[in-house]
């Protein structure tokens, strides 16, 4: 591949005491490891209580991250068996800028199942919009006992998993 690999890592909630921001922050320290440029474009910054338009200033600014990226990550938990809201406020300000890409999906909840019901969602959306969702997910379960005080993660297999999705979303860009 000729142009340097970005892919973006969208933190789909704004909730306050998100625990899925520590494993967002996992996952883009893990992309970097693995070669990758990244950033993580959060929701948060871009959220209203109410249902909104974004700014065209910044709906520009995002809109050409998102032309740029080679593949894309969204990192959400799982919310009374769906994803959050203000994440799918957030993607419908796009469209044309998805065709394509490579998307990888990591799941959060403070259950056992690690969002998986979340993941199976957002995949179905986000063949509307054209991505290509990949097979491989990252499922992060029990997260509140997940990453210790300073935020590190317990489970050294984590690792190992976030590699496998980039592996996969990589071999995509491929095809």
């Amino acid at each position: 591949m000729d142009k340097k690999i970005f892919i973006p890592i969208i933190l789909g909630t704004a909730r306050e005491g998100r625990e899925s921001e520590k494993a967002a922050k996992f996952v883009f320290e893990e992309t970097k490891k693995y070669g990758f440029e990244t950033e993580i474009i959060d929701v948060k910054d871009y959220a209203s209580p109410v249902t909104w338009s974004m700014d065209p200033a910044i709906k520009e600014k995002i809109s050409a991250k998102i032309k740029n990226a080679s593949a894309l990550i969204i990192v959400a938990p799982e919310y009374n068996h769906g994803y959050p809201g203000e994440l799918k406020l957030f993607l419908d300000n796009f469209y044309e800028e998805y065709f394509y890409k490579p998307l990888g999906i990591c799941g959060v909840s403070s259950g056992p199942l690690g969002g998986a019901r979340m993941v199976e969602q957002l995949r179905m959306i986000s063949i509307e919009f054209h991505m290509t969702p990949i097979r491989e997910a990252v499922y992060f379960s029990s997260i509140k006992n997940l990453f210790d005080e300073k935020n590190n993660i317990k489970d050294p297999a984590y690792s190992e998993r976030v590699k496998t999705m980039l592996k996969q979303l990589e071999s995509s860009m491929r095809n």
